[in-house]
């Protein structure tokens, strides 16, 4: 009887698209509604399963301690040796840590991590960089194109995670980092599926993490993405890691931008820039520059903001276009933020503003590809529309920022005083912001203009 339980398996019924399991298996998955996609999956067996239960709750048991007795010192972090990609990951890389780097192909994914590796291994920090999808003389083509020193990286051409842990046990001193290119390749023997279903990237994936954990290695996983520019996988994909990047590229292709979409270790939303060129990627060190790239001739409906991107403040341009209606129905295009919430700005500024744009056409376009994810830009935009619907230029050395209420008060951002500091850095000499962000002390060659409501907002704009 035990030598049978001792060989009984568990299986779930898996569907390869969406990653929804099933007890049993079925013709269509109700979940996504894909049909002859459910496929079997081995778990493995009972025994072995309710043994490593056993190992794990004695390990754990001897584990046990007061929270009170944690340290609470940081743990030091290695540095990459690239400051914008140590600033996303929240200051470099935290010893067991697990990173999922994302972007479509040509982003520049395996370019930026073969240059931080490189880095790392000049310090004599031991690497170990697996490739799954191009053959070692490819990547060592790249890196002799990027001029990277080599002589210090372990290179390995493998798909599976049961042997890439083996040779990893095998290499002493162990390494330290460990770079998986791509997720999406790998199997593990834990799933019958074939690799880059749902169900091999997730077992790997966690197989991988299960082993960082264990043994203190940093991973770094390059994930692929779908035609939506998500990541291609099952949504446990990202609960699995510690941390998820993305690396896409603005609209004119010439720069990366790298944003930190989850992390454990340091702040979500903090963005990386780059400029590619023929030596690889290339540090942004005044991303404000770069997106304040404005036109010598200025023009109506253009107007600065700074927004706050994780740590540090982003000086961009915004243009508003206000047009008339050539259709029955006037248009409301915005590109770079929530299209919904333009509306609701146009709403307040006809009820509280008292300019009505019902029947003209408004396009509003965050300028160098860059997503507003906050709401300090909403005076800007307001004043961008109105600028354009008046056709009166906005001087280039003043600058807005603001969230806006429904009933057209001005409200208060989050470092109001930095935005206001790194805008005179940058020699902007006019600023119209919240009345609560009112700097206690003058800045020195800055005009501030505190106001509480979209009324008096309108009013210094029709003062210029």
């Amino acid at each position: 009887m035990n030598k049978a339980l001792g060989k009984k398996t568990k299986t779930a019924f898996v569907c390869g698209q969406c990653g929804a399991d099933y007890p049993r298996w079925g013709g269509q998955c109700t979940h996504c509604g894909e049909w002859n996609t459910i496929k079997e999956v081995r778990l493995g067996s009972v025994a072995s399963d309710h043994n490593s239960r056993a190992a794990g709750y004695a390990d754990s048991l001897s584990e046990v301690r007061l929270l009170s007795d944690v340290n609470l010192s940081q743990a030091e972090r290695l540095l990459t040796g690239i400051s914008e990609l140590d600033r996303v990951l929240g200051g470099g890389i935290v010893a067991g840590s697990v990173v999922l780097i994302g972007g479509a192909p040509g982003a520049g994914k395996s370019t930026l991590l073969l240059q931080a590796i490189a880095n790392m291994a000049d310090r004599n920090i031991s690497v170990l960089y697996v490739s799954g999808e191009e053959s070692l003389q490819q990547i060592a083509g790249r890196a002799h194109r990027l001029k990277l020193p080599t002589s210090q990286i372990m290179m390995l051409a493998e798909t599976s995670v049961q042997r890439i842990c083996d040779v990893m046990d095998g290499i002493k001193p162990q390494p330290q980092i460990l770079v998986i290119d791509s997720i999406q390749v790998m199997h593990t023997q834990d799933a019958d599926s074939a690799p880059g279903s749902v169900s091999q990237v997730r077992e790997s994936a966690s197989y991988l993490t299960q082993y960082a954990k264990k043994h203190q290695v940093s991973i770094f996983m390059v994930g692929h993405v779908t035609k939506d520019h998500s990541l291609a996988g099952p949504m446990t994909l990202s609960h699995i890691v510690d941390t998820q990047v993305m690396l896409g590229s603005t609209d004119d292709a010439r720069y990366r931008v790298l944003r930190a979409d989850k992390n454990r270790f340091g702040s979500v939303g903090e963005l990386g820039f780059f400029a590619m060129d023929s030596t690889g990627l290339k540090e942004v060190k005044n991303p404000s520059a770069m997106f304040l790239n404005r036109a010598e001739t200025p023009s109506s409906g253009s107007v600065v903001t700074v927004l706050w991107e994780g740590t540090r403040p982003l000086l961009v341009e915004i243009q508003a276009l206000v047009t008339d209606c050539q259709y029955g129905n006037p248009r409301r295009l915005a590109v770079g933020f929530d299209q919904n919430r333009l509306a609701m700005l146009l709403a307040v500024l006809s009820r509280h503003g008292g300019i009505v744009t019902a029947q003209d056409e408004i396009y509003a376009n965050v300028v160098g590809g860059i997503k507003v994810t906050e709401t300090g830009s909403d005076l800007a935009i307001v004043i961008g529309v109105v600028s354009s619907l008046r056709n009166k230029v906005i001087p280039q050395d003043m600058f807005f920022f603001g969230e806006i209420g429904l009933s057209g008060e001005i409200r208060p951002v989050a470092n109001g005083h930095a935005r206001l500091n790194d805008a005179a850095k940058h020699g902007f000499k006019k600023a119209v912001i919240p009345k609560a962000n009112a700097p206690k002390h003058a800045i020195q060659g800055l005009q501030v203009h505190a106001v509480a409501t979209l009324a008096e907002a309108l009013d210094v704009f029709s003062e210029l």
